[in-house]
């Protein structure tokens, strides 16, 4: 895994990029690639590359050319099929001088073009500059595990893995986006395309972008499937078993290519022990696994962490997520995460990321994307008790499956059964909405915009947010089942730009460490889509079909365990007790008004409640996380970027390559 930061001169009267400018960018993101840095510099194009050295160890710096030096590609990711795919290129006459999947997407590029992207089976962000046609191609893979951030001065296209990159351009202007803030205090994150800072755009999952004569073109290479009733599977539901599971099983077989170890993570889970259990049992028997242990009972899972570890005998580590810890690291999270969350979940997963660093590993294999994609949710169980219920509205037998699903809030003694019906019943029209399975949540959470400042609320005048989310739906999304098209939603608004993000690919290149993902393997997820929705939820049995196929590789306490979101604590880590430190400062008067995104009276109402003892409802934690990490977002890089000191990667650790300068990179492998 790597980071890659690139600048594009837009016109012929600008001067070379120079590593005056590039230097800077790819330095503030050495964390993602600490083993080796390389420049590629012409009169229009600037590329950098830091590199997190896991195929092709010796030889595979990057930027990379073709054979003449027309093509150079730089590369944050893993081609999970180059093995397959480089006798095809070789036979048509390529030639080759590393062992890299970098090389072999290159010359896939070179002979195919962007139809290339179809054949990938992989996570990526990439660009590959043609410097006789003068043109830009970037490109995202399908799902979106690995990020790619752009900006347009006019004069300029400048893109990275990461926006702090960006930030460290003179040129690059550092503002909040009011529209972008408003979207994380509703749907938990930022809406695709977007990102919490003026001006800066994410490739969306699954496009590419060229770039050319100051044009720029942007394409869907790929869209989450879906199959209509007539076209789903027609065979057997034991034949679909057997079916995942040699498809499941071949994702993580070409996920453990690699010329360093790789391990896994171990949460007792259902879908983190299937794969660590097809890892072992067929692969890899000494195994290293790692797992969180966290100070409150309530989130910690260790009881099946250790039955796991002992049906499987992997040679395991395990870190204890306190409350103190996660206090101290939730700021150094805000900085790798680039936007404000509304939860502390990301940040135990930090610290996991440096308990495999600190073991000598680079690579883990994980259990996420289970969930979207084999229907493992409680707001999918949920969406398909209120239509049931929502089909007879005045039953008073349907609605008690809620307590079913949601035993620990119907036991609260503050709420009584009449108003959480009143809060989950279906009203009106209700069932005409495309987002009914997701209206709730995020009416719910959106809630806490009532603390934005009159300056952020005057900038929304009252802009909808649901023409946003409808804008992107596909035509015909109101007539798919009830669960495609909760599926959709959760894996389009919530997957890539959050589950991904801010759990996944930041928290885990903070420590350099590289994380892998079967279950959204492409061919996983259009096998899933195929299925139907009563074979991904039986009755209220969450993810059926997954737990059949694999009943003989988790033990039944694991497979047949209640479902237990991944949480962390809020109020315990920020009120009890609270020592004077950074989360005071933040959330002070003085920083709200300075920051001017909340208004400080509602929020130090707020805050009171908590620090006299009390306790707040679910939507009250995610909304103090929420403008703690606003605030943090705004601090680390509005007003004080950059919030950490940026110590230049050395000169004589960089290799410089292009048209000006000794050899091509090709020639330096030899």
């Amino acid at each position: 895994m790597c980071g890659i930061a690139g600048i594009l001169n837009l016109n012929d009267t600008l001067a070379p990029p120079g590593r005056e400018e590039l230097v800077p960018m790819i330095s503030v993101i050495r964390h993602r690639g600490p083993d080796e840095a390389g420049l590629y510099l012409d009169d229009h194009m600037g590329l950098g590359h830091v590199r997190l050295s896991i195929i092709g160890l010796e030889g595979g710096g990057q930027p990379i050319s073709n054979e003449d030096g027309s093509l150079w590609i730089i590369y944050n990711g893993e081609a999970f099929n180059y093995v397959e795919l480089k006798p095809e290129l070789l036979q048509k006459g390529h030639r080759f001088t590393t062992d890299t999947d970098t090389e072999v997407l290159l010359h896939l590029y070179e002979e195919y073009g962007p139809a290339c992207l179809e054949k990938i089976n992989g996570q990526f962000a990439l660009a590959i500059w043609d410097n006789r046609k003068k043109e830009l191609f970037l490109a995202r893979d399908r799902i979106g595990i690995r990020p790619l951030f752009y900006t347009r001065n006019g004069r300029r296209l400048l893109f990275a893995s990461e926006i702090k990159a960006l930030f460290t351009h003179p040129d690059v202007p550092r503002a909040i986006n009011s529209e972008a803030l408003h979207q994380v205090f509703t749907f938990w994150t930022t809406l695709e395309g977007n990102t919490i800072f003026e001006g800066i755009r994410e490739l969306p999952p699954g496009h590419y972008m060229t770039v050319k004569d100051g044009h720029i073109t942007k394409r869907a290479f790929w869209t989450l499937p879906y199959y209509a009733p007539e076209n789903r599977w027609q065979s057997s539901f034991t034949e679909a078993c057997e079916a995942l599971h040699d498809l499941l099983l071949d994702a993580v077989r070409i996920r453990l290519r690699a010329d360093v170890p790789v391990g896994a993570y171990l949460s007792g889970g259902l879908d983190s022990s299937l794969i660590t259990a097809l890892i072992a049992r067929n692969f890899n028997n000494r195994l290293k696994t790692f797992s969180i242990g966290f100070q409150e009972g309530s989130f910690d899972e260790t009881r099946y962490q250790q039955e796991m570890i002992a049906h499987l005998q992997t040679d395991h580590r395990r870190t204890l997520a306190s409350n103190q810890l996660i206090r101290e690291h939730f700021a150094d999270l805000v900085w790798h995460a680039e936007k404000p969350i509304l939860r502390t979940a990301p940040v135990p997963l930090y610290l996991l990321s440096g308990l495999v660093r600190d073991n000598q590993l680079k690579v883990v294999l994980t259990g996420e994307g289970a969930d979207e994609v084999f229907g493992g949710y409680n707001i999918f169980k949920e969406a398909k008790i209120r239509q049931f219920w929502g089909r007879q509205p005045d039953s008073k037998v349907r609605p008690l499956l809620l307590q079913k699903l949601y035993p620990y809030i119907f036991k609260n003694p503050g709420r009584t059964s009449a108003f959480l019906y009143a809060f989950y019943a279906v009203k009106t029209g209700d069932m005409e909405d495309p987002c009914f399975s997701h209206r709730i949540r995020w009416n719910n959470t959106g809630k806490n915009i009532q603390f934005f400042s009159p300056q952020i609320a005057a900038k929304l005048n009252g802009a909808p947010w649901r023409d946003k989310v409808l804008e992107g739906l596909p035509p015909g999304f109101a007539d798919r089942d009830l669960l495609a098209r909760a599926q959709h939603l959760e894996m389009e608004v919530f997957l890539s730009n959050y589950l991904l993000s801010s759990q996944g690919d930041r928290p885990a290149m903070a420590n350099s460490l590289e994380i892998r993902l079967p279950f959204l393997d492409y061919r996983v997820i259009d096998f899933a889509a195929r299925m139907p929705p009563q074979w991904k939820i039986n009755g209220l049995n969450e993810k059926y079909l997954l737990k059949k196929s694999f009943s003989k590789e988790v033990p039944d306490i694991v497979r047949n365990r209640p479902k237990q979101p991944y949480r962390a604590p809020i109020r315990e880590v920020f009120f009890n007790p609270a020592p004077d430190d950074y989360v005071d400062t933040m959330l002070s008067e003085d920083s709200l008004r300075q920051a001017g995104l909340f208004d400080p009276q509602k929020v130090g109402r707020l805050l009171q409640k908590y620090r006299k003892g009390g306790h707040g409802s679910e939507v009250q934690n995610m909304a103090v996380v929420g403008i703690l990490s606003a605030q943090l977002t705004h601090y680390q890089f509005v007003s004080n970027f950059p919030w950490r000191t940026i110590d230049p990667i050395p000169q004589d650790k960089i290799l410089v390559t292009g048209p000006d300068y000794s050899s091509f990179s090709n020639m330096k492998h030899k």
